[in-house]
C-alpha cells in the first residue's frame, strides 16, 4: 500500500464538514456552517443567467475579468480611500478561502512562520502547513482584546506572515483602530506581511467601525486584503473572492493562484461586478437585517440558559454553556444536534492552546428569522435536558482564553 502523507492528518476532516453531516443525519437546524437559508438579491442571479446565455462560458483571465477587477478597485476607493490599479493590484479567486491559500503559498518559503490570532478560521493553519511553513496561534485576552505581549513572544525572525481576521470569525470581534495601529507598527518594525481576511467587512454593529489595516501608515505595501462577494451578497456557493494588494505582492499570489484553480467562472464574475457597482445603498440594509437576526438569536440563546458574548461583527456569535452543566464543546454540540435538533460548531477546533475554547459554542445567525425562532424553541429544552453533572472528557481543563 502507498504511504499516505501525514502533514495534514490533523486537518483530515474540517469541523464544518463534520457538524454539517451530523446536522443532516439528524434533521437538525444547521446553525453551524455559515451559509444563508435564503436567496441573495434576485437582480444578481438574473445578471448571471444573462451572462451565461451571452456566451461567458469559457476560460476567464486567471486574475479575473476586467469588469470585476475595476468594480472592486472603485469600491475600495469609495469606501476606504485606497486606489489599487485594477490591472495589477486586484485578483479574483474561487472564494476567499482560495485567496488565503494562494496568498500563503505565494508568499511563504519552507521554514517561514505564519502567525494568526486564536480562535482562527481553520484554513489558516492548513494553508501554512501545505506551504512548508510553521503555524503559530497568538491568543487574545479573555475578552478577545489584542495582547501585544503574546504577539511579541510568539514572533521570531522567521515570521513571514500575520493573518488578521476582522471582523473575526468565530468571535464576532472587530479590531479597533488603536489595536490595528499597534499591529501596523509591529509589522513595519519586523518586516512582516499582513494577510487581512475582511470577508465580513460590511457586517458590523452598533458603534463598531471596520478599518482595513492597509489604510494605516506603512501598510499598503505589506498587506494583502481579502474579501468575498459571495459572503456579502448571500450567494456563498458561487465562491467568488478577491484580494487587493500592492503589485509586488500580487505577482507572487497570482503565480500560486494560476496553479490552484487558474480562473473563476466568468458569468458569475460578471454578475458580481454588477452587484458591486449597484450596491452602495444595499450595505446599510444588509447590516440592519443582520443586526435584527443577531439580536433575536442573542435573546433566544439567553432564554435557553447560555451566556452570550455579543458579536460586534460577522454573522456568528459565541456562547458559554457551562452554567448548563456541560464542560466540553464537542459533547455539547453533539448533544444539541442529536437530541435537540440544532447544530453548532465546537470552537476548540479553532484554537491551538490546550483546553482553550472548550466552554463555548459558535452559532451562525445568517438564517431567516423564522429559522432562528424555530431553533430557539428547540434549544429552550436545554435547561431540562442538560446532564445532571459535567461531562468527563479526557484531560479537559477550564479555558485560559
Amino acid at each position: 500500500m502507498p504511504t499516505v502523507p501525514t502533514k495534514l492528518e490533523a486537518y483530515a476532516v474540517s469541523i464544518f464538514t463534520e457538524m454539517s453531516a451530523l446536522a443532516l443525519e439528524h434533521g437538525a437546524i444547521n446553525l453551524s456552517q455559515g451559509y444563508p437559508d435564503f436567496q441573495g438579491p434576485a437582480f444578481i442571479v438574473e445578471a448571471a443567467v444573462e451572462a451565461l446565455r451571452s456566451g461567458l462560458n469559457q476560460y476567464a483571465p486567471s486574475h479575473g475579468i476586467p469588469a470585476l477587477r475595476q468594480a472592486v478597485a472603485s469600491k475600495v476607493g469609495r469606501f476606504y480611500g485606497l486606489r489599487p490599479d485594477p490591472e495589477d493590484e486586484v485578483t479574483v479567486f474561487s472564494g476567499a478561502t482560495e485567496a488565503i491559500f494562494s496568498t500563503v503559498q505565494g508568499l511563504c518559503q519552507p521554514g517561514d512562520q505564519v502567525l494568526a490570532f486564536e480562535p482562527y478560521y481553520d484554513s489558516y493553519a492548513a494553508s501554512a502547513i501545505m506551504a512548508g511553513a510553521s503555524f503559530q496561534a497568538v491568543p487574545l485576552t479573555r475578552d478577545f482584546s489584542l495582547d501585544m505581549e503574546a504577539l511579541e513572544r510568539r514572533s521570531t525572525r522567521r515570521t513571514r506572515l500575520l493573518i488578521l481576521n476582522t471582523p473575526m470569525n468565530p468571535t464576532g470581534k472587530v479590531f479597533s483602530e488603536a489595536e490595528l495601529s499597534a499591529l501596523a507598527r509591529f509589522c513595519v518594525e519586523r518586516d512582516i506581511t499582513v494577510v487581512s481576511d475582511e470577508v465580513y467587512e460590511h457586517l458590523v454593529y452598533g458603534d463598531s467601525v471596520h478599518v482595513p489595516i492597509a489604510m494605516l501608515p506603512g501598510m499598503w505595501e505589506r498587506t494583502v486584503t481579502i474579501s468575498s462577494t459571495a459572503k456579502t451578497f448571500s450567494l456563498t456557493g458561487w465562491k467568488i473572492g478577491y484580494a487587493v494588494a500592492h503589485r509586488d505582492l500580487s505577482i507572487a499570489i497570482r503565480m500560486a493562484h494560476q496553479y490552484v484553480t487558474f480562473c473563476t467562472p466568468p458569468a458569475l464574475q460578471q454578475a458580481m461586478a454588477l452587484a458591486i457597482e449597484r450596491s452602495d445603498d444595499y450595505y446599510p440594509v444588509l447590516r440592519a437585517e443582520y443586526q435584527e437576526r443577531r439580536d433575536l438569536l442573542m435573546t433566544l440563546l439567553h432564554a435557553a440558559g447560555l451566556r452570550v458574548i455579543p458579536p460586534d461583527g460577522t454573522y456568528f456569535m459565541m456562547a458559554d454553556f457551562r452554567e448548563l452543566g456541560f464542560h466540553d464543546d464537542r459533547e455539547f454540540c453533539r448533544f444539541i444536534t442529536t437530541e435537540l435538533g440544532v447544530a453548532a460548531i465546537p470552537p476548540s477546533a479553532f484554537y491551538q492552546s490546550p483546553g482553550a475554547g472548550r466552554h463555548l459554542a459558535r452559532f451562525a445567525f445568517c438564517k431567516d428569522l423564522s429559522t432562528l425562532e424555530k431553533a430557539g424553541e428547540r434549544l429552550s429544552r436545554l435547561r431540562s435536558r442538560a446532564p445532571a453533572g459535567p461531562f468527563r472528557m479526557g484531560t479537559f481543563q477550564p479555558s485560559s482564553s
